[in-house]
């Protein structure tokens, strides 16, 4: 992975969770060809690991296939709730829950 091809290493992304794709605002370049190109998505593989989606690809360089990040997403379901989370050198971390529910429980506001 290359801290010198992205603008800032793991950005906080809040509650942005990339399953695929991009971040291409936080790309400077590669460091290796020096040009700023798309990127290839390459190794990817998806496993389920007790209940856990694991998503895992590397953010590879067009022109000269450097590996400028690996990227990780997870998703699994606890109690009532999607939980999704991603981390990435490019892409940044972030974690979101959303719930399974009609009503988001945290959401409802008190009566009183």
């Amino acid at each position: 992975m290359c801290g010198d091809c992205v603008e800032k290493e793991y950005p906080n992304r809040g509650n942005t969770c990339l399953e695929n794709g991009s971040f291409l605002l936080n790309y400077i370049g590669c460091a290796m060809c020096n040009k700023r190109d798309f990127m290839l998505i390459a190794n990817k593989s998806m496993k389920e690991e007790d209940g856990e989606e694991i998503v895992t690809y590397d953010h590879v360089c067009k022109n000269c296939h450097h590996i400028v990040a690996r990227h990780e997403y997870t998703f699994s379901v606890m109690d009532d709730y999607q939980e999704y989370t991603m981390l990435c050198l490019l892409c940044g971390k972030a974690e979101d829950s959303i719930s399974v529910l009609p009503d988001d429980p945290r959401q409802m506001a008190p009566l009183f």
